[in-house]
């Protein structure tokens, strides 16, 4: 027991983590006036003795979060709490039973009725404090000696204050504050607060569990590099790697600890859109940062649906799937209907539904077909496709789809994305024969076509499977009628056109089987007389003999020229050449455009050239010296005098041929004859040789390439 002028007050804190003994670093202030110690700072309230009926009375409680530090940034949030004392009225209370809380106040002071009239003539008084605290965790009590004045004054006088510091709390927690005295003038306060979170300013710098480091992640083409940034040297932290799903983390999670800012590397492949980072300090309760950087990445998701997979069973009854993937899959499960397995896989009415979670999903009652696929569709993409095609399940690949409405009984076919009414389906709808309406009704009513779903919602849609083969059966066997029936008919055709066949097969074995493509054809090269071109036409002439071309040049020599001349023959030759249908190759050098550009000038008129007529005249062995001499334009002048009339009038077959390389375009006056350049142009030079029908497509290059090749050294030379 304590002396008789001793008053005893208490006071009730509440804290959410409040709980052990007092540190050391507690600290206890009082106004001037009052003089206060802290006796313990962990006692046990509601065993203290009762005191005086008069002494201090408390007015006031008021409760304030701060921070006690040991460094500039390790500091701890903590609870102070201040209170108001007055001088007591001399009343009795009725003492509240000990460590149940009061009623909420709002920290004023709540008097209780009076019982007995003691009253004290104490000229000061010296009162107990006491401090406690009760959480669903932890409780503590605190006692404090306050020593205040009685000097003669009105009751409820203000004596000063009393500030314990302070009790720690976590960041984010709740404190219920009561304070009492034991006296019979049993003052009660009572009051909630709340402790500030990192949300805090003061805290944000001072407590490590509000030092958050920060996530930088650096993508690369073969690696993500996760950096740490902001960690304090000397604390511990750890990172987190896990895959955020909607069911919870899974995937392969790890954890890395390190004691000062660090580097990770992950593989680019492991990279996924629900991949997710944490990283937070090695202290209690700490605040944890969290970062999901690949959630709008393409190459994430595109490495996503790569790693997904549709599974479907087929059941007895109902057909139900099951989709796994990393992540969770923004996806909708589309059952549809393929009769090929390249073709169209179109979409059953009713039976779209989400993908949700890992489990499997069922398609409400919708049987298993040979036809029936599942399709997985996302951002309007068909990601996933799983089809029952090579199961062994009741129903033929070349069934028809029916799609029925209850109350009008009205059928149609699935088809090409559409649903056709039967009234229409009577022609051939995507290769499969047309169908009759009464024919599939006839089906449908008798039980050979198999339901594979029916709506119990309010659509009331039904969707039927019919078989196909016995239709398509029979007109298989029209069909080979028909493929009968044609060869027989180009069987007898082929009889009627013996002796035709006979011919065209002899024509292609002279074609293809003679030595020469063109054996049996002639031709006149008229040339002018100069170097280049006696060159250039031996090489010709030499390049188109192994093709069974006979060629005879102009002017050339042996007897027909000693006796005729140079003119005269070539005329000769000219004329020859119009009477049997040889082809006349007018071979252009730079001498022959000079002689066609004097003879276009100058209207025909070739010096020296006059006596030469178009027809050979009856001169019968002429001597040596009879025998004219001409210019080199002058003699190709000459022969242009007989062939251009011929040529204006569309008789003859005329070939006109250059040399690229030494003359760049044909004179005006042979234009009206079909031109080659040579021998870029060899292969329509040789087609013009053999004549229209005679030699199709492409020359065979050997050919081509030769006669070529042959020009090319010539002009070399």
């Amino acid at each position: 027991m304590r002396p008789p002028g001793q008053l005893l007050v208490a006071v009730l804190v509440a804290a959410g983590a409040a709980g052990g003994r007092g540190a050391a670093r507690d600290t206890l202030a009082c106004s001037q006036g009052l003089a206060c110690r802290l006796l313990d700072t962990d006692v046990l309230c509601g065993t203290e003795p009762p005191g005086p009926g008069r002494g201090l009375a408390l007015d006031q409680l008021q409760l304030e979060p701060v921070l006690r530090c040991t460094g500039p940034t390790a500091c701890s949030p903590c609870l102070e709490a201040r209170l108001h004392l007055t001088t007591g009225t001399g009343d009795p209370r009725r003492p509240a039973p000990s460590g149940i809380p009061e009623a909420e106040d709002g920290g004023k002071g709540r008097r209780w009725p009076a019982v007995d009239g003691i009253a004290s003539s104490q000229p000061n008084v010296t009162g107990l404090l006491l401090l406690s605290g009760h959480t669903y965790a932890s409780s503590r009590c605190v006692a404090v000696e306050v020593r205040a004045p009685l000097a003669p004054a009105l009751p409820g006088r203000p004596l000063g204050w009393v500030t314990f510091r302070c009790f720690e709390a976590p960041l984010g927690s709740k404190l219920h504050v009561t304070a009492y005295t034991n006296s019979r003038d049993h003052w009660r306060l009572s009051q909630w607060q709340w402790v500030p979170d990192c949300s805090w300013p003061a805290a944000q710098a001072a407590v490590l569990q509000c030092q958050v480091p920060r996530l930088q992640v650096s993508p690369g083409p073969k690696e993500v590099v996760v950096e740490v940034q902001g960690a304090m040297a000397g604390h511990s932290y750890t990172l987190r790697l896990y895959h955020n799903q909607s069911h919870g983390a899974s995937g392969p999670e790890r954890a890395v600890t390190a004691s000062s800012p660090m580097n990770y590397s992950l593989p680019a492949d492991e990279v996924l859109p629900c991949l997710c980072l944490q990283v937070w300090p090695e202290t209690q309760d700490p605040l944890r940062a969290t970062l999901c950087p690949f959630s709008h990445d393409a190459e994430a998701w595109e490495r996503l649906w790569a790693r997904s997979r549709l599974i479907l069973h087929a059941g007895r009854r109902a057909l139900t799937c099951s989709l796994s993937a990393p992540c969770d899959l923004p996806a909708e499960l589309v059952p549809c209907w393929q009769p090929a397995p390249a073709g169209l896989c179109q979409a059953l009415p009713g039976l779209r539904q989400p993908a949700v979670g890992q489990g499997l999903q069922e398609f409400g009652g919708l049987r298993p077909h040979p036809n029936l696929c599942v399709q997985v569709w996302s951002d309007g993409q068909v990601r996933l496709t799983q089809c029952l095609r090579d199961r062994a399940l009741p129903g033929r690949p070349n069934d028809l789809l029916l799609l029925e409405h209850e109350g009008n009984a009205s059928l149609c076919a699935l088809e090409r994305g559409t649903c056709t009414p039967l009234t229409n389906f009577t022609s051939t709808v995507a290769g499969r024969p047309g169908l009759l309406e009464q024919e599939l009704r006839r089906d449908v009513a008798a039980g050979q076509c198999r339901q594979i779903w029916h709506a119990e919602n309010s659509t009331g849609v039904t969707l039927w499977a019919c078989p196909l083969h016995k239709y398509l059966r029979a007109r298989w066997v029209l069909a080979w009628l028909g493929v009968l029936v044609g060869a027989a008919c180009l069987l007898l055709l082929l009889l009627l056109k013996k002796e035709d066949m006979k011919g065209w097969l002899k024509s292609l074995r002279a074609d293809y089987g003679s030595e020469g493509p063109l054996r049996g054809r002639r031709a006149l090269l008229v040339h002018a007389m100069e170097p280049v071109a006696e060159r250039a036409a031996c090489a010709l002439m030499a390049a188109l003999r192994p093709l069974g071309l006979a060629v005879t040049a102009a002017p050339g020599g042996g007897s027909g020229i000693a006796a005729w001349g140079p003119l005269p023959w070539l005329h000769a030759q000219h004329r020859q050449a119009l009477r049997d249908g040889d082809t006349i190759i007018l071979f252009l050098s730079p001498a022959a455009v000079a002689a066609a550009h004097q003879w276009d000038a100058g209207a025909g008129a070739v010096p020296g050239a006059g006596v030469a007529e178009c027809s050979p005249g009856p001169q019968l062995g002429p001597g040596p010296d009879d025998v004219p001499t001409v210019a080199p334009c002058e003699a190709f002048a000459a022969a242009l005098s007989c062939i251009m009339p011929e040529l204006a009038a569309g008789n003859g077959r005329y070939v006109v041929v250059r040399l690229e390389a030494l003359v760049p375009a044909v004179p005006p006056a042979l234009r009206a004859a079909p031109a080659f350049a040579l021998p870029s142009e060899t292969g329509g030079f040789l087609r013009a040789l053999a004549g229209p029908g005679r030699w199709r497509g492409r020359w065979p290059e050997p050919y081509v390439a030769a006669v070529a090749e042959g020009l090319r050294q010539s002009v070399g030379e």
